[in-house]
């Protein structure tokens, strides 16, 4: 029975799954690096050149190494999150002169040194922790100066994963993208119903149908012909006849 033994084998040792884990969490920050970095740099060969990553912020692997590596990714963007505050108290308190100078050595044997490595210290901590668990100093500066301040207003869920409906070659394993959120977002926008010229037609001519027939109704009312002659006169003897026998 698998009693609290949570997480993935992999088909690996722990030792091997670990390597992988850990180079896969590096790979998807290490996307983050400006282009100008892969600019002159060839591959083993010698003359072909090495590519920078189409999209930044984003990998491809397994569907089952994409859910394995989501939650270490995560709890390192946590750890940079938390160093945020003490590396910006301490930016206020560090000296501008130049190390070596001066100035700077008096600000060295200062109280203010000692109260900026107070400041700074937490923020050590979690790089350091950060760097046990990545073991690669790039993808921990790239962490902690440039994506931990995307998510400062967002309380987890900093990865996606989505799959994709092609298999890999050779084994058929469900592939997957693992890419983080705020960046590469897919906005849904209703369409607007579109407006055709015929349907603005039937309500102009609806006024002038409703004019013509208050015309006809009109001319009907006036132009009805008045009774004849000769039925007044019948209609006056009746009446004549009538007053007579109630007389009598």
């Amino acid at each position: 029975m698998r009693h609290r033994r949570k997480g993935r084998q992999l088909g690996r040792s722990s030792s091997h799954r670990k390597a992988l884990l850990r180079n896969l969490a590096s790979s998807l920050i290490l996307t983050e690096r400006d282009e100008a970095f892969f600019d002159g740099m060839t591959q083993a060969d010698g003359s072909t050149p090495v590519n920078p990553p189409r999209v930044k912020g984003r990998i491809t692997t397994t569907l089952h190494k994409a859910k394995e590596v989501r939650p270490m990714v995560e709890k390192c963007i946590t750890l940079a999150k938390k160093a945020i505050p003490h590396q910006d108290a301490a930016d206020a308190l560090e000296s501008d002169a130049d190390p070596g100078s001066s100035a700077w050595k008096q600000w060295r044997e200062s109280e203010k040194w000692q109260q900026w490595a107070n400041t700074v210290a937490p923020a050590v901590n979690y790089r350091r922790r950060a760097f046990a668990m990545l073991r690669d100093k790039e993808a921990v500066s790239i962490l902690f100066d440039e994506i931990a301040h995307r998510f400062t207003d967002r309380e987890g869920g900093y990865t996606r994963i989505i799959q994709l409906a092609d298999v890999r070659l050779g084994d058929a394993g469900k592939q997957a993208i693992l890419e983080f959120v705020g960046k590469n977002d897919r906005v849904s926008t209703k369409s607007a119903k579109p407006a055709f010229v015929d349907d603005a037609k039937p309500a102009t001519e609806e006024a002038p149908a409703s004019e013509e027939k208050e015309e006809v109704v009109s001319e009907e009312t006036t132009d009805t012909p008045e009774a004849p002659a000769e039925e007044k006169a019948a209609e006056a003897a009746e009446e004549k006849a009538a007053e007579e026998k109630t007389e009598e």
